[in-house]
């Protein structure tokens, strides 16, 4: 495994980053596993190496946070990163959602007791609130850092100008400023090259996107009919909504082309793309079957050409953003 500044802090992380929005309770989404099925590709991810964890409050309504806590409990906290956010509902009741200080600081509590942890190492807003100052925000993280219950603040998909406004906002007041962005980024959603990568990298911020499958579009079991081979491609209408254009089916037909040649799987044709991307610290990986995990591990060691890139790329045109 390779270990890999994260951004312009003393942090390392895995190359990898093991996702944990597919381990917590069925009940939430039917293509999640159970704890008894889960716990396995947390264990086998520790064994190749990986120490970077994410999960959020609302992934299974906190069970994903449950169970990588307990599948955690054995491990020396330092030699593991772990990732969690705030901002979506936890339930139907005022103060449950947003980004208000009262919501983040209950959140944080609520997150610890579910991770049976004293602390997360990074904290991460999940989205955007138009309904709370910035100010407000940026202060109760802030606060949450100094009162050690994390090390590190983030933020995940959101435009560009509302992330360099509250970097900015940190700056001017002396405040914990974010330090990575989860954002929405694969080879059939390159709209983040415009500003979003150029802004992190110009302010050394890490970059760790997200669904770098595509919600498994990418690994060519969808259809055009929008129709798929997985209990989660039938019932993602997430998916359906970003995807299926004419030119990601361009991009996916020559991602199974290259993936041929090199006698590898499509996902990890379009998981070696982006792991040569240089504004890239280290993507999110899913895995629900231990073969999509072992795959993940095996496609860091693919070589692409800067022919096989542009091949890749070539058919990409614009979307609208999507995402948050």
């Amino acid at each position: 495994m390779e270990y890999v500044r994260f951004g312009n802090t003393g942090l390392k992380v895995s190359r990898l980053c093991l996702g944990c929005m597919t381990y917590g309770t069925p009940k939430w989404r039917d293509w999640v596993l159970d704890e008894e099925t889960s716990r396995p590709f947390i264990f086998r991810a520790l064994e190749h190496g990986i120490n970077f964890f994410d999960t959020a409050d609302i992934y299974s309504l906190g069970e994903s946070e449950a169970v990588l806590g307990r599948a955690l409990k054995g491990i020396p906290r330092n030699e593991v990163v772990v990732a969690t956010k705030v901002f979506n509902a936890m339930s139907d009741k005022p103060n449950q959602s947003g980004l208000s200080r009262k919501h983040i600081f209950e959140g944080i509590d609520a997150s610890l007791k579910r991770l049976q942890m004293d602390y997360v190492d990074l904290y991460q807003i999940h989205r955007w609130d138009p309904e709370t100052p910035i100010e407000e925000t940026m202060e109760a993280l802030h606060d949450v850092v100094k009162a050690g219950k994390a090390l590190y603040i983030g933020a995940s998909s959101m435009a560009a100008w509302q992330f360099a406004k509250a970097t900015y906002l940190a700056d001017q007041r002396g405040w914990t400023r974010f330090v990575s962005m989860q954002n929405h980024y694969n080879l059939v959603y390159r709209e983040e090259e415009r500003e979003m990568n150029p802004l992190c990298r110009e302010e050394g911020i890490a970059i760790f996107p997200w669904s770098p499958l595509a919600r498994g579009f990418l690994a060519g079991n969808r259809t055009r009919d929008k129709g798929g081979e997985t209990p989660r491609s039938k019932s993602d209408g997430f998916a359906h909504h970003m995807y299926y254009q004419d030119n990601d089916f361009e991009t996916l037909d020559r991602v199974i082309e290259l993936a041929k040649r090199y006698s590898v799987s499509n996902a990890q044709i379009a998981l070696a793309w982006m792991l040569h991307k240089p504004d890239v610290t280290t993507p999110i990986i899913g895995a629900s079957k231990m073969p999509h995990l072992e795959e993940a591990i095996a496609a860091m060691k693919i070589k692409l050409s800067s022919d096989d890139m542009a091949y890749l790329e070539a058919p990409y045109k614009p979307h609208i953003v999507l995402g948050y």
